[in-house]
C-alpha cells in the first residue's frame, strides 16, 4: 500500500495545524464545518482549478468511527461563510466530536494529494491509498478520563474517506486513509517537550529541565496546567479545567453584531480584530474605522480574572514552583491582561512567548518532534536508550 508518512495534527478549538512529512508541508485550517445538502453550486467550473483548495475544501467523509457517517461538508474557510456554520461548543469533549475527525481526516487527504506525494503513496485512477503515523493530543482532562485509548482504537484498523467533491485542483479525488501507528499525547506534556528539546529530541533549554515549573495552556474550550518536576509531568497534581476563550470570542462577536451591526464570520476573525499588529480592537463600520476596544476590553478582563484564579490555585498547591509558562492560543489573546493583574496582585514568575506564531504552533511542533522520535526508535532496535523527560 506504499509507504508511510509522518502526520502531526493539533485539533485545536480555533484551527488545526498540522504537520507532515519531514516538516515540508504545514496546514492551518479554521475549525469550522457546515453540513451541506448536495454538491454546491460554482460560479465558472473553469476557474475552479485555478484556486487555492483550502479556500473551498468541500468533501464526503466515510468513517466507521464517525457518528454520522457519508455526510458532505465545507470545512474552513468556505464553511466560515454559511449560514449553518458550527464550530466547538463549550463542554463539548474534543474526543467526542465528529468535528475533530472530520477536520482531522480532511487534513491528512489535503497532504495525500498533493503532486508531491504522487510517490509516496499508491494511486489508481482517482483513488489514493495513503498510510500515515500520526502523532496528535487531547486535552489533560480527557486524556486523565481514559478517553484516549478509545479516540486511538476507532481510528486505527479501519479505513477512512475523504472525497473531494467541488474542491479546487482535487475535484473527483478519493484519499483512503490509514493508520500504521498514533499516539495520543496529553497536551501539557507536548507543550513541556516543546519548551526543553528540539526536533531531534535533544536538550536545548538546560536552565529549564531542573526546573519546578506550570505550563499553562488556554485554548479555545480548556485550559490544561501541567505541573512539572524532576524532568517529569506529574500527572497526578496536573489539572484540565472546562474555561477557555471560544465563550468570550462568542460574547464579543454578538455583543459586536447587536452594537453594530457587524456580522463577524468567525471566532477567528474576532482573535484576528484583538490581536492584530495595527488598528488592534477596531472594526470597519459603514467604511468608518470604529474601536471596539470597550467590549473587548470588559469581556477579556473577566476571563483572564477566572484564568488568573486558576493559576493561583494550582501554583499555591505546588508552592516551590519557580516559572509558569503561558502557552496556546488563548495566552496571545490573554496576553496583556495576564500580565497587568499580575503585576497588580501576587507578582507571580510567568512567562509569555512574544513570538505569536510559536505559542499557537507549540502542540503540532511537540507531537512533531515526539512521533519522529517513535519512528526513529522503530526503525532501530538497537536504539532503545531511555528518554530525558516522560509523562508518568
Amino acid at each position: 500500500m506504499g509507504k508511510t508518512r509522518i502526520a502531526a495534527v493539533d485539533v485545536g478549538n480555533d484551527s488545526l495545524k498540522g504537520i507532515f512529512g519531514k516538516m515540508e508541508y504545514e496546514l492551518n485550517i479554521p475549525n469550522v464545518i457546515a453540513r451541506d445538502i448536495e454538491d454546491r453550486p460554482v460560479i465558472g467550473i473553469e476557474e475552479l482549478d485555478s484556486k487555492d483548495p483550502l479556500e473551498g475544501i468541500h468533501v464526503k467523509v466515510h468513517s466507521p468511527a464517525l457518528k454520522e457517517n457519508n455526510v458532505i461538508y465545507r470545512v474552513g474557510e468556505l464553511a466560515t461563510k454559511s449560514d449553518n456554520a458550527t464550530e466547538l461548543d463549550p463542554g463539548s469533549s474534543k474526543s467526542e466530536e465528529d468535528q475533530t475527525l472530520v477536520l482531522l481526516f480532511t487534513s491528512l487527504a489535503l497532504d495525500a494529494v498533493r503532486e508531491e506525494n504522487a510517490k509516496v503513496f499508491t494511486r489508481n485512477q482517482n483513488v489514493i491509498d495513503a498510510n500515515y503515523t500520526l502523532g496528535t493530543g487531547l486535552p489533560l482532562r480527557e486524556v486523565k478520563e481514559g478517553k484516549d485509548a478509545g479516540y486511538r482504537s476507532q481510528l486505527l484498523g479501519s479505513v477512512h474517506q475523504v472525497e473531494f467533491l467541488v474542491t479546487p485542483k482535487y475535484q473527483g479525488l478519493k484519499v483512503n486513509l490509514k493508520f500504521d501507528e498514533i499516539k495520543v499525547y496529553p497536551e501539557g506534556f507536548a507543550a513541556f517537550i516543546n519548551l526543553v528539546m528540539d526536533n531531534d529530541l535533544n536538550i536545548i533549554n538546560r536552565d529549564l529541565i531542573d526546573k519546578r515549573i506550570l505550563i499553562q495552556d488556554i485554548g479555545g474550550l480548556s485550559t490544561d496546567i501541567a505541573v512539572i518536576k524532576n524532568r517529569t509531568v506529574d500527572d497526578d497534581r496536573a489539572q484540565g479545567f472546562n474555561l477557555g476563550v471560544s465563550e468570550a470570542l462568542e460574547q464579543i462577536r454578538e455583543e459586536i453584531r447587536v452594537k453594530y451591526g457587524v456580522e463577524l464570520d468567525s471566532r477567528r476573525d474576532v482573535v484576528d480584530i484583538i490581536t492584530k499588529k495595527h488598528d488592534r480592537n477596531h472594526i470597519m463600520v459603514k467604511g468608518s474605522r470604529t474601536s471596539v476596544h470597550d467590549i473587548t476590553d470588559r469581556i477579556l478582563f473577566d476571563l483572564a480574572k477566572k484564568q488568573y484564579r486558576l493559576l493561583r490555585n494550582v501554583w499555591q498547591k505546588n508552592s516551590q514552583t519557580e516559572i509558569c509558562y503561558f502557552v496556546g492560543g488563548g495566552s496571545v489573546v490573554l496576553k496583556d491582561y495576564l500580565k497587568t493583574l499580575n503585576n497588580s496582585l501576587d507578582g507571580y514568575n510567568i512567562d509569555f512567548f512574544e513570538d505569536e506564531k510559536e505559542s499557537i504552533w507549540m502542540m503540532a511542533n511537540a507531537y512533531y518532534k515526539l512521533i519522529s522520535d517513535y519512528v526513529r526508535k522503530n526503525n532501530k532496535p538497537e536504539d532503545k536508550g531511555k528518554k530525558p523527560v516522560e509523562s508518568k
